[in-house]
């Protein structure tokens, strides 16, 4: 074990090593191939369900991958070392290379969980796989005093070998390597790597930080890696990116408390997130925190600067898919699906990429690219209860019932969570009769008498049954946030303001009335002050911007939490 700490300090203290194999990548001259081929034998590679991947899945992948910019996969290296406990060490050194191409060198670079998943004899397919241009694999060896770090950058397209390399150096020669690197890259590519560190972190500490990494996002799920991260934090207080995955994993965690516990929650994470920011100002998951913990509703003004803050940030983070998430809240769709198709084509295997990309295509009114990519979460997740919600609405606006009976049986056995609603939606939508839309809007008149509250998602889809007059009523009377209650809506996406935007429900929209609604939940003064309006602005047939003007002074619903 003390063998393995001496290995840990020094992966954790020599980033410069690490440097240098980044330069020596940039200075090799990548170019771009397309992406998006290979996803079927992806998923039948690592064991996946394969059945829901389409043709016209993979041709749209294809379509949105147009660049001359280079596309890296960064494998993870390969454990030669006797010890099976190394392999953390040798993720570790793939990760911070990842880290600093993303950002120091301002290459695009796959994301880490999608290329991780490609080991062993996987790793011969990963440029058709992940669809990059190069690919940059290695290995690490330890013996005595001694490590021995080899790595190579292959062409995807032609497998000509651009550069290759290995280093081996002393434990006890750090700051030499150091300096002896650092001089390289300057004389390289006349910059420095300004990214965060991990130096002087424990290797067994550091194992802990690599192992938090969700997956389905459940709750209890996120509470584990919660706990685990404040170990970290404790043990590692300069460690950057465990403060920063503690407060972005924290927030995300809140979205499942009690309204009434979040404001301390809050407070929790803005410390965690600062904490990240002193150490590293452009780290993303961090500033995604913030965001995260920004009430749903009236205050996007304050929230759009942090958005813009994360924008202009390099390299990547987890956090960064929440980008084109936030911007729907917005209204701001279309921009909402290029960035979120760019951070997918990143991650194309990482869950929560593929879960966002289907939500910004579906609000664009691309169902049916969309379904693909739920199918495949709600097959290979299944803890993820995000995407059968989602697919049974996708599927209910493509009126294939047998396939929503299908997943109503699933949601029986899995539960739905915070997304109850979805089911009789779906039923009225299904069958419209009179019967059934009535027993919507005693729905919608029930929660609204016990409650004193209405989430606008139930108000968007009481519009889109045919219920608009009913549904402007309902805003007149009702509250839009949460009362501090159980009846109250947990999740991620609880009193957003995204399905007032979405393509396929347009009737909410289509109403001069909207602006009002608007105007109370803050988005009318976030849109006059920014002058960053949503797409509807071009598309509803009454002159919008002059509606927003006449109701700009109607006062802000206070959210309440």
């Amino acid at each position: 074990m003390e063998s393995l700490r001496e290995i840990g300090r020094w992966i954790a203290e020599n980033e410069s090593l690490l440097s240098g194999i980044v330069a020596l990548v940039v200075l090799a001259g990548l170019i771009v191939s397309p992406i998006g081929k290979g996803l079927r034998r992806t998923y039948a590679k690592l064991g996946k369900s394969s059945s829901s991947l389409s043709s016209s899945e993979a041709s749209a992948s294809i379509r949105t991958a147009a660049s001359d910019e280079p596309l890296l996969a960064v494998l993870a290296f390969e454990n030669l070392s006797s010890d099976p406990e190394m392999q953390f060490f040798s993720d570790g050194v793939s990760e911070e290379i990842i880290q600093r191409l993303s950002r120091g060198a301002h290459l695009k670079v796959i994301g880490r969980t999608s290329s991780f998943q490609l080991r062993a004899e996987q790793k011969a397919e990963a440029a058709q796989v992940l669809g990059c241009s190069h690919v940059l694999d290695g290995s690490v060896r330890r013996a005595a005093g001694r490590v021995r770090i080899s790595a190579h950058l292959v062409e995807a397209s032609s497998q000509t070998t651009l550069w290759s390399d290995r280093y081996d150096r002393s434990l006890e020669d750090i700051f030499t390597v150091q300096d002896e690197i650092s001089e390289n890259i300057a004389r390289a590519l006349d910059q420095t790597f300004s990214v965060g560190s991990t130096r002087n972190v424990d290797p067994a500490v550091y194992d802990l930080y690599l192992r938090a990494s969700p997956k389905s996002y459940a709750p209890d799920e996120l509470r584990g890696y919660v706990s685990q991260l404040e170990t970290v934090t404790q043990r590692a207080p300069i460690f950057v990116e465990a403060w920063s995955r503690l407060a972005y994993l924290r927030a995300f965690l809140s979205f499942y408390q009690p309204f009434a516990e979040r404001a301390a929650t809050s407070g929790i994470v803005s410390q965690e997130a600062d904490r990240a920011l002193a150490l590293d100002p452009q780290n993303v998951d961090a500033m995604v925190a913030k965001i995260f913990v920004v009430p749903p509703f009236g205050h996007f003004v304050e929230a759009d600067g942090i958005l813009e803050r994360i924008r202009r940030a390099p390299g990547s983070g987890d956090g960064r898919r929440y980008i084109g998430w936030y911007l729907r809240t917005m209204g701001r769709v279309r921009e909402s699906l290029e960035d979120t198709e760019h951070t997918y084509r990143l991650d194309s295997l990482d869950p929560m990429s593929a879960n966002t990309v289907a939500l910004a295509r579906m609000a664009a009114g691309r169902v049916a690219e969309a379904i693909p990519i739920y199918e495949d979460l709600v097959a290979r997740v299944p803890d993820m209860s995000f995407p059968v919600s989602s697919l049974l609405r996708a599927y209910a606006f493509q009126q294939d019932w047998a396939a929503v009976d299908r997943l109503l049986a699933l949601a029986e056995k899995r539960g739905m969570r915070e997304f109850q609603d979805t089911m009789p939606f779906v039923q009225a939508k299904r069958d419209p009769t009179p019967e059934n839309i009535d027993s919507w809007k005693r729905g919608l008149q029930t929660q609204i008498a016990e409650t004193g509250g209405v989430d606008v998602s139930r108000l968007v889809y009481s519009a889109h049954l045919g219920l608009v007059d009913e549904a402007y009523r309902a805003i007149d009377t009702a509250r839009l946030g949460p009362a501090g209650t159980g009846d109250d809506i947990m999740g991620p996406d609880a009193y957003r303001t995204s399905l007032l935007f979405q393509a396929g429900m347009p009737e909410i929209r289509n109403d001069p009335r909207f602006a009002r609604l608007c105007a109370r939940l803050g988005l009318v003064e976030y849109w006059m002050t920014t002058d960053k309006w949503p797409d509807c602005a071009d598309e509803v047939p009454y002159d919008f911007k002059v509606e927003c003007a006449k109701v700009q002074d109607t006062p802000k619903e206070d959210f309440g939490f």
